[in-house]
């Protein structure tokens, strides 16, 4: 009965949305209304009307595109804190170690910080509710600590070497989430920038990051790999930093929206000459395809990696009555050459859309240039200073093609990274040696330099995995070793330094795309008549 009203809704939607004129649109709405009432008041059983008008919206959505879409009300806030760039809390970084929450570290300038909660720090009581070793989940914590600026949160912490345990009342306050993921010298004058995604301080925040290397780089390499977008704005202010004034950055027009054009200004461009160099994957859609392409449309920069993603369609967002949110696809955007980055789909078969990047997968593309080569011409455009052949159709094609590289795979590094297992003993390892750490090595180019993560270190990492039932296996052990290192020692310089370190330590050692991409940068001339 469910599935026939939930059709039913669907229709009167759809209806809506065919008719052109107000007055049928109200019929519309005041029959949809009717039923709805109708059905509240009179149906044999009690139906739950809130249920069944949000699974009438989300079927709608979904037989139209596959990025029109449906938030609730409980989501709607989480959602907003992403794009924003903030929410309100107490300032922490945690895990649930142990089935406690254990602070990794407190966000500087935080209200955590300022009231004296250090890392390794365990909170086992909020406003006097025990939260330690009662399976409470990740999810359910992070509710508990957010809450409005200026609201109190007590909290009762336990603290390696303390016998008793320390309280402490924490004012909520506003907390950034970071778009910048990492940020160092990559090579003598060569500057490394990892963009996590683009929200509303995306820009302040790259800018901030070119100020804090200290000197203007003469190359960056700025990673977009798994950048899965965010807002508009964000990609043109940085895409503008590239451009010089008056260059389109990209275009939108739908069926009733005009043609919007988005141009680089006079006021930016902190970086319109010198070697660039764009890292893009699979993974990397919407907003970063905007900047990818844009530079490589204008011939600025390298486009370095595989494939991105292919999404180049544009949402306006309306908030419901209730708080819920509409995502709706009003545009498609044109990179500069008037490509459409937005790869096909069938209206109604969202799945399939999404399982494009399996097929990827097992077709070989992630593998091999090979498969991209039959491209059709209709899909052809040309740079627009140089003349150069680039493709449209699904996605931004590279300029230099990287494969996906699983030389060192194994599922036993697979299955010790999605089980958590290496985080856990990473963790573990940090809280019994944090002081010893934090003595030792002052610096990070002090750390990077002298630790290495010992055999009996690993071997206690094995024998951790085996009582997390994951079984030894002394083959794909060796053939991981190296990078299982790696990534230990990254971690360790994670936690005791920050997130940007853990890829300065890793990158260098088993990332193929920035090694090529810092191979480019230092033999340039090899490479600079791609933009020619």
């Amino acid at each position: 009965m469910k599935k026939k009203l939930a059709l039913l809704l669907l229709c009167l939607a759809a209806y809506s949305v065919r008719a052109q004129s107000p007055q049928a649109i109200n019929e519309t709405v005041f029959k949809f209304g009717r039923f709805i009432y109708y059905l509240s008041s009179s149906y044999v059983d009690t139906v739950n009307i809130e249920k069944l008008t949000e699974d009438a919206i989300i079927k709608v959505l979904s037989e139209l595109d596959p990025h029109s879409s449906y938030t609730s009300a409980k989501d709607a806030k989480a959602a907003t804190e992403s794009l924003l760039g903030n929410f309100d809390g107490i300032g922490i970084e945690f895990n649930m170690f142990n089935d406690t929450l254990l602070v990794v570290s407190p966000i500087a300038g935080g209200p955590s910080q300022k009231v004296g909660i250090v890392a390794g720090d365990r909170i086992v009581e909020v406003d006097g509710k025990n939260i330690a070793g009662v399976g409470v989940k990740s999810l359910d914590v992070m509710k508990t600590l957010r809450g409005p600026k200026g609201t109190v949160v007590n909290v009762r912490v336990a603290r390696r070497g303390m016998e008793q345990l320390l309280d402490f009342t924490i004012t909520r306050d506003k907390i950034p989430l970071y778009s910048i993921d990492a940020k160092f010298w990559a090579a003598p004058g060569v500057a490394y920038i990892r963009l996590g995604r683009f929200a509303a301080t995306s820009h302040a925040e790259f800018v901030q990051a070119l100020n804090e290397l200290g000197k203007k780089p003469e190359g960056i390499i700025l990673d977009l790999r798994g950048n899965a977008g965010g807002m508009l704005d964000a990609s043109a202010y940085i895409a503008d930093e590239f451009l010089s004034k008056n260059e389109l950055v990209v275009y939108t027009e739908g069926r009733v929206m005009p043609r919007m054009d988005i141009v680089a200004t006079d006021t930016l461009g902190r970086f319109e000459k010198g070697k660039l160099i764009i890292l893009i994957d699979e993974n990397s859609a919407s907003a970063s395809e905007i900047v990818a392409g844009a530079v490589q449309d204008w011939d600025r920069g390298i486009i370095v990696g595989r494939r991105s993603f292919g999404k180049g369609l544009v949402q306006n967002q309306v908030e419901l009555p209730d708080g819920s949110l509409v995502r709706v696809t009003v545009a498609r955007y044109h990179t500069p050459t008037g490509r459409v980055i937005q790869r096909p789909y069938n209206n109604g078969e969202t799945e399939k859309y999404y399982k494009d990047l399996y097929q990827r997968y097992t077709n070989g593309e992630l593998y091999s240039l090979d498969s991209l080569k039959s491209l059709p011409d209709s899909l052809k455009f040309y740079t627009l200073k140089k003349r150069r052949a680039v493709y449209g159709g699904g996605g931004v094609t590279p300029d230099v093609f990287v494969p996906l590289d699983t030389s060192n795979y194994t599922s036993y590094h697979a299955r010790l990274v999605r089980m958590g297992i290496i985080n856990q003993f990473t963790l573990s390892y940090i809280d019994a040696n944090r002081s010893t750490l934090r003595q030792k090595y002052k610096t990070f180019k002090q750390f990077n330099k002298d630790f290495s993560v010992s055999d009996s270190l690993f071997n206690e990492l094995v024998a951790f995995a085996e009582k997390q039932k994951l079984p030894k296996n002394e083959a794909e052990i060796s053939k991981a070793k190296h990078d299982i290192l790696v990534q230990l020692k990254g971690l360790v310089a994670q936690d005791i330094f920050t997130s940007s370190e853990y890829y300065e330590v890793v990158y260098p050692s088993i990332d193929n795309g920035y090694q090529k991409a810092l191979e480019m940068m230092t033999s340039w001339k090899n490479y600079e008549k791609l933009l020619r």
